[in-house]
């Protein structure tokens, strides 16, 4: 059966997209080597979630309507930029404050997962990449069941991508490291998510 969407070119794209170090990223990394693998994979799976609403959203004709509109984008902008100087201060906190005995609690499962989805879903860059992805590899000749090919196998790949960044950075040896090296990753992962928040909010998003 010969398709009329460029699956190879879609599923080269996301890859590089979700692969590349980002905010979900950086997120991913730092909830694995700190609060352990489940942690790690709970955050993933908030960011999958957010990744496929956005994903079947561009499917369904949203990307266009939220490209055109600005002051939706500019919503998104200055909430993702909001957001991840959030997570910058915490950083920022957890490297200057030194614990006085016990190290602090882990956040709960449903906690990790709203973090992790809230994060993909006040990206505005995302809107704009599935809208642009899909215009990239679809035709007008795309029937219904080839678009869901498409949203299962993209979702799928991001799937895989984001739980391997949680098993890779909760790596024993790794997760060792950072106790010793707390302070140190903190005060990179603070910097990092402020240069991520202000590029966010820098930004110039062209629909």
């Amino acid at each position: 059966m010969s398709l009329s969407i460029n699956l190879p070119l879609i599923l080269a794209v996301a890859f590089v997209s979700t692969a590349s170090p980002g905010p979900a990223t950086l997120a991913i990394a730092d909830t694995a080597m700190q609060a352990g693998r489940r942690a790690g994979l709970t955050l993933a799976l908030g960011v999958v979630t957010g990744s496929l609403m956005w994903s079947i959203a561009a499917a369904l004709g949203l990307a266009a309507v939220m490209a055109s509109s600005a002051w939706a984008l500019e919503v998104l902008r200055y909430a993702g930029g909001a957001y991840l100087m959030l997570l910058a201060l915490k950083s920022a906190r957890s490297a200057i404050v030194v614990p006085l005995a016990a190290p602090p609690s882990r956040a709960s499962t449903s906690r990790n997962y709203i973090k992790g989805l809230a994060l993909h879903l006040t990206n505005p860059k995302a809107i704009l990449f599935f809208g642009s992805l899909y215009t990239l590899g679809l035709s007008a000749e795309t029937s219904h069941a080839e678009l869901a090919l498409v949203i299962a196998v993209v979702g799928l790949q991001s799937t895989l991508i984001f739980t391997g960044y949680a098993w890779l950075f909760s790596n024993r040896r790794l997760a060792q490291g950072y106790g010793r090296l707390r302070r140190w990753f903190d005060g990179v992962f603070a910097v990092l998510f402020a240069g991520a928040s202000l590029k966010i909010l820098t930004a110039r998003l062209t629909p």
